[in-house]
């Protein structure tokens, strides 16, 4: 056996492809396996951006580019950022990385040590925790509670914050649960911050164009008092249907934008070139298939928290982004890992366990509406029939 490193025990995964590739070898079985357990939009990523990246390829961009992005994209996501939110960016400060979990892996080894804490969403994306505890820091849960529709409460991570808080991890809107925080919430973190000055920010904005209802999105990059302290993550998978072409990017304060580059040269050299042509496409180009999809997305939204509702032992409070519902199954008297088992196995649904995504999960299940309408009904009838 190997003699690893401690650290390595400490990594956790993503329990979301493993339901994924346990779902997959039913499907090879013969069985009918209806999938809403994968994050990922269940569209292609729209035409021009793919001529793009075929085009970059046939015009001989084979080689490699800077370690933090070709200039042109760095420009070009600047100026996204500034029609969106009404922020200026400069494009230095732009890094551009193979989707979104190396900013999330960057900006925590670039602060947790022993000794230190960094707090995190709970439930929120696995990763996070997992590169905390990777890092030898301790994680510290900001609990996200149902009754606030999985907003968080400003007060209670201000609460939380101690002399060896060094970063804070926020996500608006959220996976697993689809909340939003409202602006009245972020403005009082903000405020209080200002008392808070050794703490740095990781802001994963990644679903910051799925909002419903009328709902905006409130970037940390529009506070300027906090500027020289926030990491923006956000990236082109979820909003271009782009999850396979691997391309996100941070805006770093001006402090960090050389470490993060430097960490991009140590662990990736840089994103392949072809990619990067089609991410300019994707923000200059038309919009209309991410406001179809946004559509269509708000479209399902409605039927999955109407149908879950309908569920004996449900409730499912509705959420305001992203594309995930997150009821309460506790009336079922199942745990959440037994129930998506079961749910798998029996009724031919993959769904993932809220306890995948922290432990104040229990009494979850997440469910993605990245599927048709159809397949949502039928997943939904199948488990009524289940239960």
């Amino acid at each position: 056996m190997p003699h690893l490193a401690q650290s390595m025990f400490r990594l956790g995964t993503e329990t979301a492809f493993d339901v994924l590739a346990r779902a997959n070898r039913l499907i090879a079985e013969g069985r009918d396996i209806i999938n809403l357990g994968i994050g990922q939009p269940d569209f292609k990523t729209p035409d021009h951006i793919v001529e793009a990246g075929v085009k970059a390829l046939r015009d001989g961009h084979h080689g490699y580019t800077p370690a933090n992005g070709i200039p042109a994209l760095r420009e070009a996501v600047a100026e996204d950022l500034g029609r969106r939110h009404g922020v200026e960016v400069n494009p230095d400060h732009v890094v551009v990385v193979p989707g979104g979990k190396p900013t999330m892996f960057f900006a925590v080894l670039m602060f947790g040590e022993p000794g230190v804490e960094v707090m995190y969403p709970n439930p929120g994306f696995p990763i996070y925790e997992s590169v905390i505890r990777f890092s030898g820091a301790t994680p510290v849960p900001i609990a996200l509670a149902e009754d606030r529709g999985f907003a968080f409460s400003a007060d209670s991570v201000l609460a939380g914050i101690t002399d060896r808080t060094r970063l804070i991890i926020i996500n608006s809107p959220a996976n697993p649960t689809g909340g939003v925080t409202p602006k009245s919430e972020i403005d009082r973190l903000v405020a209080g911050l200002e008392a808070h000055p050794h703490v740095t920010l990781l802001s994963d904005e990644i679903y910051s164009q799925m909002l419903y209802e009328g709902r905006q999105h409130v970037s940390l990059l529009s506070y300027p008092e906090i500027r020289d302290r926030v990491i923006m993550l956000d990236g082109w998978s979820k909003t271009y249907a782009m999850t396979g072409w691997r391309l996100g990017y941070a805006v770093w304060p001006e402090a960090l934008a050389p470490h993060a580059t430097r960490l991009a040269i140590n662990d990736h050299s840089c994103v392949n070139a072809a990619t990067q042509y089609a991410g300019i496409a994707a923000l200059t180009g038309p919009q209309d298939a991410v406001h179809e999809m946004v559509r269509a997305f708000n479209e399902r939204r409605k039927v999955i928290v109407s149908e879950l509702n309908r569920l004996p032992g449900f409730r499912c409070v509705d959420p305001g982004g992203a594309f995930y519902a997150f009821p309460n199954i506790s009336g079922t008297g199942l745990s959440a890992s037994a129930l998506q088992d079961r749910l798998l196995h029996e009724a031919g649904v993959a769904v993932i366990a809220g306890t995948s995504f922290g432990a104040f999960g229990e009494g979850f299940l997440r469910f993605s509406y990245a599927n048709s309408t159809e397949n949502i009904i039928e997943a939904v009838r199948r488990i009524g029939a289940h239960l």
